[in-house]
């Protein structure tokens, strides 16, 4: 969003924020929920349009959304710097700003200042607040899509900042904002160099070394193979499972892992993990891919997740790079049979084409790519902490906390 305020000498003469002396106001007091429709959005002049799923959790910026062309029913219309609020989940803090004409989903609310009283460049913070979205959760209705309503939202209260204040607020919050939205394209920019990296890699190799199957890069003592068919409702201190919810990210997240009796799990020792095995996905989101760390050998898997025990005459992280490359995915994706749970069997998972160059080659790459993603990986910690930076600041300044 390019917003209109600019840096003035002349704040820092201005005294401390003091949230005792801000008088209370209800939301609808200071806010109109804009109801401005389009009916034919084309003769209008728009060609977007914002549905839910366009809007980011806890990212304010609209980078995705679909083209009115596509054929769509919506006609409630948003101008440049409007704010859109998603009132369908409302735990999913799905807030944005529009910088663009469009015609939005009958699931988000177009919010605006009603009156001089609050400034435009405030308003989205104040939407993203943790007591407006815990308000806006505490008063939806529904069961299975709980929805919240702008009568309710409208008597949210709370402490309205001088304007000049206002603009000392909004202005320190927008510069941490840029600094968010900067790191989170330089984490895009590098997945996708990543990414196009090891597609090129990937069909280079292919094209100069012969095809291999993926099974033949196994360790032949560790064959691929799915793990526990019913591992049970879990217990206290038993033996961990993974399953591929556990690893959504690349990453398995050991947290709150199924745990089941050593009496369950004896018949599958077949598939008990060791420390660098791999792990792919195998029914429902085929193809996922994370490694075992050392705190999970001896643990075991699910029937919906293969074991991939490389072998040691292969590089390991050049394995799983390339198991993550275009090439091998569409493999995958060419493989995989069902209709209301998708998977992809052990037998057609043994069968996929890999190219397999010398190891001083497989090592190269894995350093390069590594290097790579030691700069995703600071990146993306960059982002987690400025995301926690902002929350920290909008409770401070907004005085969120009383």
């Amino acid at each position: 969003m390019q917003h209109k305020l600019r840096l003035n000498s002349r704040w820092i003469n201005l005294p401390l924020f003091d949230h005792k002396d801000w008088p209370q106001v209800l939301f609808g007091d200071v806010v109109q929920n804009v109801n401005e429709t389009e009916r034919d959005p084309k003769k209008g002049g728009i060609d977007r349009f914002i549905g839910l799923e366009h809007l980011e959790p806890g990212f304010l910026h609209i980078r995705t959304w679909g083209s009115v062309v596509d054929g769509i029913t919506f006609t409630r219309r948003c101008r440049p710097g409007q704010v859109l609020f998603g009132k369908r989940r409302a735990y999913q803090r799905k807030v944005g700003v529009a910088d663009f004409d469009a015609v939005v989903s009958s699931d988000i609310y177009v919010f605006a200042p009603k009156n001089d009283k609050l400034l435009p460049e405030l308003l989205p913070f104040l939407c993203m607040s943790e007591r407006f979205c815990q308000h806006a959760v505490e008063t939806s209705a529904g069961s299975l899509s709980p929805r919240t309503n702008w009568r309710k939202l409208m008597l949210f209260e709370f402490k309205l900042p001088p304007l000049d204040q206002q603009r000392r607020i909004a202005e320190i919050l927008w510069a941490v904002d840029e600094c968010l939205f900067t790191n989170d394209n330089l984490v895009n920019a590098l997945h996708e160099y990543r990414q196009s990296l090891l597609d090129s890699i990937a069909h280079e190799y292919a094209s100069i070394h012969a095809l291999v199957s993926l099974e033949s890069a196994i360790d032949p003592g560790r064959p691929i193979c799915y793990g526990i068919l019913k591992p049970g409702l879990g217990i206290p201190n038993g033996i961990p499972v993974i399953k591929v919810r556990d690893f959504p990210d690349g990453h398995i997240h050991a947290v709150d892992l199924l745990r089941t009796t050593p009496e369950i799990e004896a018949p599958f020792k077949r598939s008990r993990l060791r420390t660098d095995d791999l792990l792919i996905s195998i029914r429902g989101t085929v193809g996922r891919l994370a490694e075992v760390p050392a705190s999970l050998d001896g643990a075991n898997i699910t029937q919906d997740t293969a074991r991939l025990s490389i072998a040691q005459e292969h590089n390991r992280k050049y394995i799983r790079a390339l198991l993550e490359s275009r090439f091998v995915q569409n493999q995958i994706t060419s493989r995989v049979t069902g209709l209301a749970v998708k998977g992809i069997n052990i037998g057609e998972l043994r069968k996929i084409q890999i190219p397999l160059p010398p190891r001083p080659k497989q090592d190269a790459i894995a350093e390069q790519l590594g290097e790579i993603s030691k700069a995703q990986t600071a990146a993306s910690n960059m982002s987690k902490q400025q995301r926690g930076l902002m929350a920290s600041m909008r409770e401070i300044l907004l005085g969120d906390n009383q």
